[in-house]
């Protein structure tokens, strides 16, 4: 799903970043929905692509 979302705007290891990031946020908070996990998705590429680039720092973010 998140990969589909961000692979024409990420590089292969920005990519790998927000992928786990996408992955424990979506396990931390259980989201199942189909709709929310592509809500997540954007945002952690909208976040990412204005400038938050720290995987710690994006996790406080979103989670």
């Amino acid at each position: 799903m998140f990969q589909a979302i961000a692979q024409s705007v990420l590089d292969e290891s920005e990519l790998a970043l927000c992928q786990r990031v996408y992955d424990f946020v979506v396990s931390a908070k259980g989201i199942t929905k189909e709709a929310d996990c592509e809500e997540l998705a954007s945002r952690i590429i909208q976040t990412f692509q204005h400038g938050v680039k720290d995987e710690q720092a994006l996790l406080r973010l979103l989670i």
